[in-house]
This record gives C-alpha cells, sequence and structure tokens, in this order.
C-alpha cells in the first residue's frame, strides 16, 4: 500500500486538493494581514493561519507519503500541529473583541500546560494505544486507516469546546454592532463547519476519517483577507470600546457605529450611509478643535463628551475616519465649577473695591469733619454708612457661602419652607399664600431653599409695594414664587440675576444673585415668563 499506487485516482487527488489548497489558502492570505491595525488581533491570526496551513499541509504528507511509516509520521505531527491551532485562535477572539483574555499570564500558561499534556499523551500512544490505532485499507484509496480511541474524543471534546468559546466572543460583537455583519457570520461559521465532516467520517464509508478542520479555517482565512478585511477591522473598532465611536468612509459618511453611540445620538439608527455634518452637526464641527467638548442630553440629564477622530488607513491611502466620543461629564462639570469660582472672586474683588468704597470714604469724610465740627449729624451718616458697609459684606458673604456645593439634602415641604421663610421678613401689609396648603414636597438642602424664598421674598416686598401679594405654588417640576407688584421693566430681565445690580436705593443688588447661585447648587433652573402683572419666577427642579 502506498500513495503513489493511487496518483490518478480522482478521491485522491481531490482530498489532496482539497487539503494542498486549504494550506497554500492559509500560507498566501498571511500577507494580507498587515492592513489590520490592531496589533494583537494581527499576532493572533498570523498564528492561526500559520498553524492551520501547516496542519493542512500534514494531511496531504499523510495522504501522500509512499510508506506507511511516513504516513504514520505526518498523521502524528498534525495531531500536535493541529491542537495547537486552538490556542492562536483563542488568542485572535480575545483581541480581536477587545477583551484581554489573551494576555492574562495565568490563561496562557495553563493553556501551554494543557496543550503539552495532550501532545505528551498523542505522542506516547504506542505505549498505551489509547488515543488511536492504525490498520491499512483499500477504500476508496489505498492509505492508513486511523482509527481513534477514547483519549481522541476527549481531547477533540476539549478544543471544540474551547473553539466555541471563541465563537460566542465573536458572534456577540457582531450583534453589538450595526454592519451588514452577514458574511462575517458565514464566514466564521466555516470554521465549525467542518465538525460535520468529522463525524461523517466515523459514521460513513463516504468520507476518510480524519480531520478536516484545517479546510473551514482556511475558508475563513481567504475570505477575511481578500474580501471582508476592512469589514472585520470596522466592526472591531465599531465595537471593542464601551465609549460611543462612530466610524465613517472616506467621504465622511456614517459606515457603522456601535450600540453606546446608538444609545447617545437615537438619529443613527437609520443613518447609515449620510453624511456626518448633517446627521451630528454637532460632533462634525467639535473634530481638531480646541472646543472639542459636545454637551449632550442623555437620559433626562447634561453630560459633556470629547470628541477624537483618528483616520483609517492602508497602503497610505485614506479609507475613512474613526469619531471616538469619551464621557468627561465629572472633568468639564469641576472645570466649569473652576471658572465659575474665578468669576465669584473677580466679582468679590469688584464689589470690595467698588461697592464698600463709596459707603467708607463717606464715613471717613464724616468722621473727619465730626472732628472739626462736633455736630451729631455727621456721625449718624458715618453709622448709616458704616451699616450699609455692613450689610454689604453679610451678602457678599451669604453669596459666597450659596455657591457652594450640596453635600446632602432632604424632602422639604413646600409649605412649610415658605412660612418659615416668611416669618424672617418684614412684611409690612404684604400677604402670603400658599398653593395648595400642603403636601407638595420638594428635595433640597433646608436651609438653603429657605434662604432662597427669603430673598425672593424680599424682592417683591421692596419692588412691589407694602401691600405687595406673594403666591407660592408647584409646578408640574418645581415651583414658582409670583407676586401682583409692579412687575419686572423688559430691559431688566436679563439683569436682575447680576451681583450687585439693583433698581432700589436701599437695596444692595445682591438677593437674586443669591437666588440664583442656591438654584445653580441645586442644579435646578430658574425662568422668569411674561405676565400681565406682577413678577413670577419659576424654578425648575427636574422633580414631579
Amino acid at each position: 500500500m502506498s500513495g503513489h499506487w493511487s496518483a490518478f485516482d480522482p478521491i485522491f487527488l481531490a482530498y489532496l486538493l482539497l487539503f494542498g489548497g486549504a494550506a497554500v489558502g492559509c500560507f498566501v492570505a498571511i500577507p494580507q494581514l498587515r492592513r489590520l491595525h490592531d496589533p494583537d488581533t494581527r499576532r493572533g491570526l498570523y498564528a492561526l493561519l500559520l498553524m492551520s496551513g501547516g496542519w493542512a499541509a500534514t494531511h496531504v504528507g499523510y495522504f501522500a507519503a509512499p510508506t506507511p511509516q511516513l504516513q504514520y509520521a505526518f498523521y502524528v505531527l498534525g495531531l500536535v500541529v493541529g491542537i495547537g491551532t486552538v490556542g492562536p485562535w483563542l488568542y485572535f477572539c480575545s483581541a480581536y473583541t477587545g477583551r484581554t483574555l489573551h494576555r492574562n499570564r495565568s490563561i496562557r500558561w495553563s493553556a501551554v500546560a494543557v496543550y503539552l499534556v495532550i501532545v505528551t499523551v498523542k505522542l506516547t500512544n504506542p505505549l498505551h494505544h489509547q488515543y488511536f490505532t492504525t490498520e491499512t485499507a483499500t477504500d476508496p484509496f489505498p492509505h492508513l486507516l486511523v482509527v481513534h480511541g477514547s483519549l481522541h474524543w476527549l481531547a477533540m471534546g476539549l478544543a471544540y469546546s474551547l473553539a466555541f468559546v471563541g465563537f460566542f466572543m465573536l458572534f456577540e460583537l457582531f450583534l453589538r454592532v450595526n454592519s451588514e455583519t452577514g458574511p462575517l457570520f458565514v464566514l466564521v461559521g466555516l470554521t465549525g463547519l467542518p465538525i460535520v465532516f468529522d463525524v461523517l467520517g466515523v459514521l460513513t464509508p463516504y468520507l476518510i476519517n480524519t480531520t478536516y478542520s484545517s479546510i473551514g479555517v482556511a475558508a475563513f482565512a481567504v475570505g477575511v483577507s481578500y474580501f471582508y478585511v476592512d469589514q472585520l477591522r470596522t466592526v472591531q473598532l465599531a465595537g471593542d470600546t464601551g465609549s460611543p465611536i462612530v466610524v465613517l468612509d472616506d467621504r465622511d459618511r456614517i459606515r457603522d457605529f456601535n450600540a453606546e453611540a446608538r444609545h447617545l445620538f437615537p438619529d443613527l439608527r437609520n443613518g447609515l450611509g449620510e453624511p456626518l455634518h448633517e446627521l451630528l452637526p454637532d460632533v462634525a464641527e467639535a473634530i481638531g478643535t480646541d472646543e472639542d467638548v459636545v454637551e449632550l442630553n442623555v437620559d433626562g440629564a447634561t453630560r459633556y463628551y470629547s470628541v477624537s477622530s483618528n483616520p483609517l488607513t492602508a497602503d497610505r491611502t485614506r479609507l475613512g475616519e474613526t469619531i471616538l466620543m469619551n464621557d468627561v461629564t465629572h472633568r468639564e462639570q469641576y472645570r466649569r465649577s473652576l471658572e465659575r469660582q474665578n468669576e465669584r472672586l473677580d466679582q468679590f474683588a469688584g464689589m470690595v473695591s467698588h461697592d464698600l468704597r463709596n459707603p467708607l470714604t463717606v464715613a471717613k469724610g464724616r468722621i473727619e469733619l465730626a472732628k472739626t465740627e462736633p455736630e451729631p449729624a455727621h456721625l449718624d451718616a458715618a453709622s448709616e454708612a458704616l451699616d450699609r458697609m455692613n450689610e454689604l459684606i453679610d451678602d457678599i458673604l451669604a453669596l459666597a457661602r450659596q455657591g457652594k456645593a450640596i453635600d446632602a439634602t432632604e424632602r422639604v415641604e413646600l409649605r412649610a419652607a415658605a412660612e418659615d421663610a416668611w416669618r424672617m421678613v418684614d412684611g409690612k401689609n404684604a400677604t402670603l399664600e400658599s398653593e395648595p396648603a400642603s403636601g407638595v414636597a420638594v428635595e433640597a438642602d433646608p436651609e438653603r431653599l429657605q434662604q432662597l424664598l427669603e430673598n425672593l421674598f424680599r424682592n417683591a416686598v421692596e419692588h412691589g409695594g407694602s401691600d405687595v401679594r406673594i403666591t407660592v405654588g408647584p409646578l408640574s417640576d418645581g415651583f414658582y414664587v409670583a407676586d401682583d407688584g409692579s412687575g419686572i421693566d423688559e430691559s431688566d430681565r436679563n439683569e436682575i440675576f447680576g451681583a450687585g445690580y439693583t433698581t432700589s436705593a436701599d437695596g444692595t443688588g445682591f438677593g437674586l444673585a443669591i437666588v440664583e447661585e442656591i438654584i445653580d447648587a441645586h442644579g435646578w433652573s430658574v425662568r422668569i415668563p411674561r405676565t400681565d402683572d406682577g413678577a413670577r419666577f419659576e424654578i425648575r427642579t427636574g422633580q414631579s
């Protein structure tokens, strides 16, 4: 019995061409892998192709060797190389799907140990004959027939179980992105299809009892390397991170995106093929600029994302671009908080240098006059100036304190807070009404909420007249404070929250500035709608 006796047997030639083609396909596909940018993915696929090509080549030697001894040697070599393909396959799947299992030293050493144990069992088969036995066969052509033993099926079961772990990694990634991944599903499926031929080789006489897995890997390698390498890379780019990613083609049209980007930008669901600047103009404008942060509303909350881009190239040809968005909400909130603090310090500096200087000058001048003209009027004027300075200092300190972050909040009944605040205000003939009578609560810092209401009440009394009627009531997402006074001039609407701004001769101009600071510290917002009479402040807390 020898392979050359069947040199012209069509079935024999078919097996040589099948496994020979698989070997050649794996080897010639290797140079195409340079188009994969991720080094770990490229390294894993390179090793997989090299091992699978060598495995297929041992099959060619097994069928074509002229003597049973050589056929035996090629078969054993194939057993050693074949089981070794599992490692590169899992390495590739882990790297390609963005995992780090392939870098875990414990896992790698465990894999090497298992591989060496299995190889030892295979190489020592002549001692125990539990892995396989051999006999001669003439159908469908003369060859060394291998009959597998129990240890072979144990090793095969372990190998295929591990291989299916890699399948699940890939399928999970394919389902997470939005590309047309059908061809990749098919190619990955081809690597597992040969198990059917393995089973048929055992159960039927129509196929030789050998392993066909290298053929499936070759089909996957050729398909990916020559037809779908760009799609393979696009899927990896879109799915290898928990951050939102959008992949563009060479004309800046949307080619793919991951689930995180779809959640962030719902318009992407039907946006494949659309220009980025039309579908996501804010993102397009942020690319490559100093202001590379976009503000987005995500699930009802304001979040900030930095936008960066990386070109996709192959052989110095631009194929497209990846847009990566990183959540920088905490960093951006801290930066904006620092900016507000710096602005507040500038305001305080201006207040101290301007607002306090006038009464200080008056007090000093009156005291000098009192030294030469000892009249009570001079001392009264100096005392009034000092009282004015004391009010300004108190309000400046209050403004500084109210701008600090809120540490803890609790449910505060709005009616009770309004009544507590009203007792601290000299209302004269003014009246306070609460709608509804009770039951409406807001999540807030109790002391600061009372300070907010006090300042709004004082503002109403100072500007609305001694008999002004003030109303506090609920909104669908907050509460309002309104009065029936003279209202707010249109020209003053954009200025009234400015520190030091007042239209009253007796006011310090800090009351509404403190209100705004308390609102900002809670993360609320305030709106002053136009009304037929009086003024109305609507505070939106975001709470229903």
